[in-house]
């Protein structure tokens, strides 16, 4: 059996004819420079090609899945990928149904649940034994319906219905609140935002109504004023149309606000009568229609307004669910306990219950631990049941899929993680690296893309790649233990390793000018009423351990109320008091690592507008003049230039049937999107097509003579880009790299001071060589007037600050509150702070 997985001659993307052995059951770490060649040879060469042999060994044509270029690769093992992207982006979806921890907790609830009596009140205990469909371990794609059997209150002789796994689900009518149906929220068309009440109806009012809706929707509004016997001008200002009208178009003809003016009068029966469903219905059944979608979502956000629901009061389930008991608590109660305080419940629950519950539960119990103590295991103690999955980093999503795989018991498997400690404070580290080796010693080869230093230290094997990125990468730089690697010369991540380079602390710290912004009794989600106070015109970083309340502050709070003052957002900010202080500002601007585009088509070229400039360049040669090309021929998004076969995109989807779909390349034009024609012209020896390939930094020199194109190009490269091809997808980035697209195209426009500028973990996937760019280009901000607030966790950031809040002093219930503050020199020496402990061994 091999020892080793051998990967010869490696040629794909950047990486240089290399040869490289990864010892199997190992922890061993990919590390090097933001875009070295890691994610190369840890994806597209590794996971792929085990992909694409597991299909042949079917008997299966693995379409669209050439063998990388490389001369050889043996003893592969099969492999699991777990990046970071989310992959339940549904509402509907929450840790405890993703981990299956709630699915657990329902049968629990199912079996040993007390409930009072509807009738008396008095206590049901639960009925004794189990129905058949108990007895095997329970999952949330066969859950059975609940029982419609009853049976005879023992108090007072009522029925009573038996209750069973679905009545605890959310995602189920047995158990959903038929409010919400679910959801724990309602929502409501924000018809300010959706209405132009100074336009009529024919002259556009409705938001997204074009002339063909307009049509049809004043044809269905005509039929309805007939039916009820009143006029109904569509030339006329919405703002002058009288209550019946207006009660009429908002909310349609079936509604209690437009009922009232006609009581005893029948609605009509279909459209064409005049059955009109009125601006607040139509938004809100198309937004249920789409709801699985996260980009419609995202899109009509400004349109709707989110309120808790008022009967389940943000809960999702049915009252008869809310009110069942296992010792005392309701399943509503588990579910809101940070994971750290449900393991300990369910750890000291068999000490509550009876020896006949005990049989009953206690193999259930058993795994419902197991399951619980993995998820704090690997970081997540602070999370609870109920947080909705779209709502989670992507380190914790990571971690989330990893305290699956350590149930799941595989064992020669190839598992490739992408930066597990995104989002982790140094404290919880150790829990992670812990819980890899875990895996590792199931008989597994872990395989992990990391710049953290504590976790290549941990390494039982370490590969670097480098020297540089992009073209000045893809080669071995380094190999073998930690310490070996940090006593080898030419590799920067050994410079760092071994101390002979760090990123610099500031020799002069910028003094408070005065001027703050305060935020008053904060109390957003764990945050423990407190007021913060965070100086303007510096460099703020807002620290903590995970699930402290950093972030229910900066942006649920904070962000929300800038947007709210500076661009009049419908969206409340989190719970507080007061915020003073955002009069001294122009505006706000947050950056966070939410993808800027969910479509293939979408890059950082065009994002940043970068790319337009180019093709005004390409347009400019003789060559297109000659052939009367224009800008617009030079775009893969419009006709005219691009190749039609695959409109631009150079790849063609090909279905699959029971698998995902395979993206071919493109026959007609191989790939390189545009006409032949179009290819023909070249801008200082590439087409456009060459150019799209071009690393941010190659394109900096290529574009030099055209300052438009080059001001960008310079700032995505400072911001530590450099290395990112102009035509990589938007869905192929990180959340890291999507945020600096999204900084770098900020950083780009003509500033003008006075701009609070808010972004969450900004050092996510960058290199500390990188990050010290970074840096740089974050000190310039401020330089210029500006105030920027981080939350970040990297320490090697934090200690460049002028000034740090520290919230803890742990996650969850018991966080949430400031442990310090002031200069991180001040912060370091603080009580009871676990980044000044860290602080005061990394630097003083």
């Amino acid at each position: 059996m091999n020892a080793q997985i051998i990967i010869r001659g490696a040629r794909l993307h950047n990486l240089k004819n290399i040869t490289v052995s990864i010892p199997k059951n190992q922890l061993v770490v990919l590390s090097g420079l933001s875009g070295s060649g890691k994610s190369t040879l840890g994806f597209d060469i590794l996971v792929k090609e085990s992909q694409r042999q597991y299909l042949e060994s079917l008997g299966m044509v693995a379409f669209g899945m050439s063998k990388p270029p490389l001369d050889s690769i043996t003893g592969l093992s099969p492999a699991i990928s777990v990046g970071q992207r989310l992959s339940h982006h549904s509402p509907r979806s929450t840790v405890g149904t993703v981990s299956e921890v709630y699915t657990y907790l329902r049968v629990l609830y199912a079996r040993l649940g007390h409930r009072p009596c509807p009738r008396c009140g008095q206590d049901i205990p639960p009925v004794s034994g189990a129905p058949e469909d108990w007895q095997d371990s329970p999952s949330e794609g066969d859950d059975m319906d609940a029982p419609e059997e009853s049976f005879p209150c023992p108090h007072c002789g009522a029925p009573v219905p038996e209750i069973g796994m679905a009545n605890f689900s959310f995602n189920k009518p047995a158990g959903a609140c038929p409010t919400c149906t679910g959801l724990g929220s309602l929502q409501q068309a924000n018809l300010a935002r959706l209405v132009d009440e100074d336009k009529s109806l024919l002259n556009g009012a409705i938001i997204g109504w074009d002339m063909r809706f307009i049509r049809f929707y004043v044809s269905t509004i005509h039929a309805a004023a007939r039916h009820y016997g009143f006029e109904f001008d569509p030339s006329l200002p919405v703002r002058a149309l009288g209550p019946p009208q207006r009660d009429l178009l908002f909310f349609g003809a079936s509604s209690p606000q437009f009922q009232r003016h006609f009581p005893g009068v029948q609605p009509p029966a279909t459209v064409h009568q005049g059955r009109f469903e009125g601006i607040h219905a139509i938004l809100l059944r198309r937004y249920a229609e789409h709801m699985h979608n996260p980009d419609y979502r995202q899109k009509m956000a400004q349109y709707l307004l989110e309120q808790t629901c008022p009967d389940c009061a943000g809960t999702r389930l049915r009252p008869e669910s809310r009110a069942v008991t296992v010792a005392g608590m309701t399943i509503v109660d588990a579910s809101r306990l940070p994971l750290s305080e449900l393991s300990a419940w369910l750890e000291h629950l068999p000490s509550m219950l009876k020896a006949e519950e005990m049989t009953i539960a206690g193999p259930l119990l058993s795994d419902l631990s197991e399951r619980a103590i993995r998820l704090v295991q690997v970081g997540l103690d602070y999370l609870t049941l109920a947080r909705s999955s779209p709502s989670l980093s992507a380190g914790e999503a990571q971690r989330l899929r990893l305290a699956s795989l350590l149930g799941c018991g595989l064992s020669g498997v190839l598992y490739v993680f992408e930066e597990p400690t995104i989002g982790l404070h140094q404290r919880d580290t150790h829990r992670l690296i812990e819980s890899l080796r875990r895996l590792r010693d199931l008989g597994n080869t872990v395989l992990v893309m990391e710049h953290d230093l504590e976790m290549i230290r941990a390494a039982d094997y370490v590969i670097d790649l480098g020297p540089g990125a992009g073209k000045h990468g893809g080669q071995i730089v380094a190999t073998g233990a930690p310490a070996e690697v940090a006593a080898q010369a030419g590799s920067l991540t050994a410079d760092y390793l071994a101390g002979r380079k760090s990123i610099p602390i500031p020799t002069h710290r910028r003094p408070p000018s005065g001027k703050f912004i305060t935020i008053r009794g904060a109390r957003q989600n764990n945050l423990q009423n407190i007021t913060v106070r965070l100086p303007l015109g510096l460099l703020v970083a807002v620290t903590g351990v995970s699930g402290s309340g950093k972030s229910s502050l900066v942006f649920d709070i904070l962000d929300r109320a800038a947007r709210q003052r500076f661009y009049a957002s419908a969206q409340a900010p989190g719970d507080h008091d007061a915020i003073e202080g955002l009069e001294h500002l122009q505006k706000g601007i947050t950056i966070d690592q939410e993808s800027f585009g969910r479509m293939p088509r979408s890059n950082a070229a065009t994002y940043s507008d970068t790319y337009t400039p180019i093709r005004q360049a390409f347009a400019a040669t003789d060559e297109a003049r000659q052939r009367g090309l224009t800008a617009r021929h030079f775009s893969f998004n419009l006709p005219g230039g691009r190749c039609e076969r695959c409109q631009g995109a150079g790849t063609l989807a090909v279905k699959m049937h029971f698998l995902p779909d395979v993206e071919v390349r493109c026959p007609v034009c191989r790939g390189r999107r545009f006409t032949h024609q179009t290819l023909a012209v070249r801008y200082r020896g590439c087409d456009i097509s060459q150019v799209l390939d071009l690393t941010v930094d190659e394109a900096l020199q290529l574009f030099a003579d055209v300052p438009a194109a080059a001001s960008r190009l310079k700032v995505m490269s400072d911001v530590g880009l450099g290395y990112l091809q102009l035509g990589q997808p938007a869905t192929t980035l990180s959340g890291g790299e999507a945020q600096r697209v999204k900084l770098a195209k900020e950083l780009g426009r003509r500033g003008s001071g006075r701009t609070l500028y808010l972004l969450d973990e900004p050092t996510s996937g960058l290199h500390l060589e990188d990050v010290a760019h970074l840096l740089a280009v974050l000190q310039r901000l401020v330089e210029a007037g500006n105030t920027v607030v981080v939350v970040e966790h990297n320490l090697d950031l934090v200690k460049a600050a002028d000034w740090v809040i520290d919230l803890g002093p742990e996650g969850g219930a018991a966080g949430g509150r400031i442990i310090a503050e002031g200069t991180p020199e001040q912060v370091a020496e603080a009580p009871g702070s676990y980044t000044g402990e860290y602080l005061r061994g990394l630097c003083w």
